[in-house]
């Protein structure tokens, strides 16, 4: 196979190094307007002056919301959110990948048909239920219920499961593993890819989720970061000294974790060889 002359592989190179710019660019200009103590909204504000350079944006945002109380609560949600979904995600998707039972089709297709319906649809029942009928309001409990399963998860842990030898599973059964035996120590170990998947990718979604923990959370010590935000924006920023940086300074806090979780994990995110646990 040929290799690509030099000059292509440059012009590769630098259409890639614009993507990346072009890419970062808005983060870069978040972090930068959360440090002005002056608002600059023309371009000039993406080079800023160091005279101009200060955290009182992130002092003021913390003193009107309480930011460690709201990442508190960001975590604790975003955190059982996750537990949910991995433990769920892996009991379900094993038994629809390897268990033979009626109706396995049928309740594999349906998980499929749940996955169309949009969550503002189901957003009236199950704030009845939940905070009406098990009186769950102000809690964690009411916040992470309706997204203690996740279906995309549960397709995603299946179609690993499904990639797995089949070899793997007779021999642990000749040796008289059940299964829960074999899920955790033969099925679970060989999908880590699968598991840091789907910890990002559900981590992503409750820590910016707003719309349910706003209906769902009346007392402000209870509400998660994206909500604490939302409330100042349209409550408090007004009478900041300078409301876009503050607002920038609260958005930088809560893109922190995902970014970070992200850059922890990226490296991890390759697929193993699944057919070299079995040897000829």
């Amino acid at each position: 196979m040929r290799t690509a002359s030099k000059p292509i592989r440059v012009l590769q190179f630098v259409a890639l190094l614009l993507g990346a710019v072009l890419f970062l660019f808005p983060f870069y200009y978040m972090i930068v307007g959360s440090l002005q103590a002056e608002p600059e909204s023309s371009p000039a504000g993406a080079f800023p002056d160091p005279g101009n350079i200060t955290f009182g944006n992130y002092r003021e945002i913390h003193g009107a919301i309480d930011l460690v109380s709201s990442l508190i609560n960001s975590g604790i949600f975003t955190g059982g959110v996750i537990l949910g979904t991995i433990t769920l995600g892996l009991l379900a998707g094993y038994a629809l990948a390897r268990l033979e039972f009626r109706g396995r089709g049928a309740v594999f297709n349906t998980m499929l048909l749940i996955q169309i319906v949009p969550f503002q649809l189901l957003t009236v029942p199950l704030y009845v239920l939940i905070v009406r009928d098990y009186g769950l309001a102000d809690s964690y409990l009411g916040m992470i219920l309706p997204f203690a399963i996740n279906s995309t998860a549960v397709f995603v842990f299946r179609q690993y499961f499904l990639q797995l030898p089949r070899e793997l599973f007779e021999a642990a059964h000749i040796d008289g593993a059940n299964e829960v035996q074999i899920l955790l120590r033969i099925a679970v170990p060989l999908v880590k890819p699968a598991l840091l998947t789907a910890v990002l990718l559900t981590f992503i979604g409750p820590w910016n989720e707003f719309l349910w923990p706003f209906l769902i959370t009346k007392e402000a010590d209870m509400q998660p970061l994206a909500v604490s935000l939302a409330n100042y924006i349209s409550n408090v920023s007004s009478r900041a000294a300078n409301p876009f940086g503050a607002i920038l300074a609260g958005s930088c806090v809560l893109a922190a974790p995902a970014v970070a979780l992200f850059v922890a994990l990226q490296r991890h995110f390759v697929s193993t060889n699944l057919g070299s646990s079995v040897k000829g």
